[in-house]
């Protein structure tokens, strides 16, 4: 693969990948993306039985992802992930191993990754197995992702003109890692799998007819999923947990919506068009706060 790298370069990856800006709901961000929060009651209401002792709590999943192979859907991203990246090599655009950025992002999953796992955060049991990775795209793109399987990716964008801290970004990526270990994306294809009718599903588990179409497809499902509100207040919640148990600040959610607020002056950038505004998330962040600063307060801090 290409190491050549330009930081300047605008990583234009193919369309049929679906990227789209850091938070948007349309495609492959509008499930990952920091997305909900609601005001005064809704806000209470997006986090039902908050343990403060030790951490968020969360609902048990939809017993609809079970109808979708994980194996599939985790094999399926990998193939995208892999395409994307050659892509971005041939663009120039993909950040070699020694780049400072890089290695800082991976530093900071290397620290949350243990933590993925905590009980209370009731993960697939198949995060266990995976081979997390981290890459940097050289794009003014304010975006970043985290597919099934643990492909992480970061737009240079989101770094630079946002000028996260190492705090900030653990935000962002522990958010990300949260709609992969909840299985957000497994589930909605459950629910649409559903949707179009059960038969269709049996065969497309068997190979059969029709369905053998279904599972060939799933790389694509993965690029075009919408996911609720809900999912993206449980994304919010999760990272939050994941970040403060590995030794990063979860005040820093608020400076990171307080940074995108002033982004988004003049002509606010997709990622906000569809979203609530920064200031119902900072809401949402500091209902939070009083689970998840108890865990920060005796987390081992990074360096």
């Amino acid at each position: 693969m290409n190491t050549d790298y330009d930081p300047d370069a605008a990583f234009e990856p193919d369309p049929s990948l679906g990227l789209h800006a850091w938070g948007c709901r349309c495609a492959l961000h509008a499930r990952r993306r920091f997305t909900g929060g609601l005001l005064g009651a809704g806000a209470a209401l997006s986090f039902p039985g908050l343990v403060l002792a030790d951490g968020v709590q969360v609902d048990d999943r939809s017993g609809l992802g079970k109808l979708v192979p994980a194996e599939q859907i985790e094999a399926a991203a990998a193939q995208q992930y892999r395409e994307m990246l050659k892509q971005a090599s041939q663009q120039r655009a993909l950040a070699p191993e020694s780049h400072p950025q890089v290695q800082r992002l991976r530093a900071i999953a290397k620290r949350l990754i243990p933590y993925t796992d905590s009980p209370n955060l009731k993960s697939t049991s198949r995060a266990k197995q995976w081979r997390w990775e981290v890459n940097l795209f050289a794009s003014k793109q304010i975006n970043a992702f985290c597919m099934p399987g643990g492909k992480i990716a970061f737009f240079s964008g989101i770094l630079d003109q946002l000028e996260l801290t190492d705090n900030e970004a653990a935000m962002v990526m522990g958010h990300e890692m949260a709609h992969a270990l909840r299985e957000h994306a497994r589930e909605r294809m459950g629910k649409t799998a559903a949707t179009n009718g059960l038969i269709e599903l049996g065969a497309a588990l068997f190979g059969l007819g029709s369905g053998g179409r279904y599972l060939a497809n799933l790389g694509g499902q993965l690029l075009t999923l919408r996911f609720s509100r809900e999912d993206e207040s449980e994304a919010d919640k999760v990272g939050l947990d994941v970040a403060a148990r590995a030794g990063y600040d979860p005040r820093a959610g608020i400076s990171l919506w307080r940074k995108m607020g002033q982004a988004s002056k003049g002509s606010p950038p997709q990622w906000l068009s569809t979203h609530p505004p920064g200031e119902s998330r900072i809401q949402q962040i500091q209902a939070t706060l009083p689970a998840v600063e108890p865990l920060y307060a005796r987390a081992a801090k990074p360096r």
